[in-house]
């Protein structure tokens, strides 16, 4: 499985879906139909649901987050493992009613959460990941969805390939589509939808763009960057600024909620896919070709450890004991939240980004 990431960044000139869960998908890139707003009607009987697999927490991951003190994270094949011991044991969800490979995973808070895939799929959980049911399918828009984020309890965003997005309004039972800028004829992809500690919703896409929300989704803007590759990822910082990162290591950070953009030293080229600020304010990123950075002044400056094994990583989690937990190629794998010990645990390469 070494080589499908590397597949999606060189393909060319069809575009790649450029979002750290797209690195591995394999798309039909068609665009996405018109959805009508419906609640999911999918036929219970014809339903396929994610089978027991001992290899669940080995296999490709591409989204992780926290369910409460609870880890989740899910994957291809539809599986969904979760940990309450720190990360050390993963335990693979009862129910989930779905095959396909999820992309995204969001948590309105220890109960219930949400997760989005291919065939443009949204899952419910009320059980912290345990038992899902189907919220949203559509599987005739061959959108995936690359980001589920809720306001909150009652108002979500599903958004994915080719600008899909779908809003609920009321806690995932009816969806619509939408025009993420209205009369926006855009059809890049969306990759991760967040909300920086203010408030502010921000959308992190292809082609440099950010869209930016200040009043709860209602209406964005997008907001130039000076940047012309992809972004994959955002992660917004207890200091009330935010980064966003993606292709060839390039990481901007926002110290304006949002409204403007400069590119910081990230100390590599490797893309980027996913990131977490920890307990204790060590900023981690995590990408393609093994790259794990550790900043210790809040994101201006980044530190490489390169994972030995080379494989490609999209989240990360803080975990029990001085860990982190990464998610990408192998599925989940634990090394420590400090660069140093990292280094001499499960890199062989030590860059430092100043």
């Amino acid at each position: 499985m070494s080589s499908i990431f590397s597949q999606f960044i060189s393909r060319s000139p069809i575009r790649a879906v450029a979002s750290a869960a797209a690195l591995v998908l394999t798309l039909a890139l068609v665009p996405a139909a018109h959805a009508e707003d419906t609640a999911a009607t999918a036929d219970q009987n014809k339903v396929e649901y994610s089978t027991p697999s001992a290899l669940a927490s080995k296999d490709l991951l591409l989204s992780a987050t926290m369910a409460g003190k609870r880890l989740v994270a899910v994957g291809q094949f539809g599986h969904v493992i979760y940990s309450d011991d720190g990360g050390a044991t993963w335990v693979q969800a009862k129910s989930v009613p779905t095959q396909v490979t999820l992309t995204s995973v969001y948590f309105v808070n220890d109960k219930i959460g949400y997760a989005g895939g291919h065939d443009s799929t949204v899952l419910r959980t009320d059980d912290g990941g345990e038992n899902w049911t189907l919220a949203y399918h559509n599987a005739e828009s061959q959108a995936p969805i690359m980001s589920v984020y809720f306001e909150n309890e009652n108002h979500g965003f599903a958004m994915g390939a080719f600008s899909f997005v779908i809003e609920t309004e009321d806690g995932g039972k009816n969806w619509h589509q939408r025009s993420l800028v209205e009369g926006s004829q855009e059809d890049s992809h969306l990759n991760k939808v967040f909300a920086t500690k203010q408030g502010t919703i921000l959308v992190a896409a292809e082609f440099g763009k950010v869209y930016r929300s200040t009043d709860q989704g209602k209406t964005f803007s997008e907001i130039a960057t000076g940047y012309e590759g992809s972004f994959w990822g955002g992660l917004a910082l207890n200091d009330g600024s935010a980064l966003i990162y993606g292709m060839r290591g390039n990481v901007y950070r926002t110290t304006d909620d949002g409204t403007t953009w400069a590119k910081i030293n990230s100390g590599t080229d490797k893309s980027i896919g996913g990131g977490i600020e920890l307990s204790n304010g060590t900023i981690v990123l995590v990408g393609l070709q093994g790259y794990v950075g550790y900043s210790t002044d809040d994101g201006l400056n980044f530190t490489e450890v390169t994972r030995a094994d080379r494989l490609g990583y999209v989240a990360v989690l803080q975990a029990a004991n001085d860990k982190i937990a990464v998610f990408g190629e192998p599925g989940v794998k634990l090394q420590p939240d400090d660069a140093t010990k990292a280094a001499d645990e499960v890199g062989f390469k030590f860059n430092t980004g100043s």
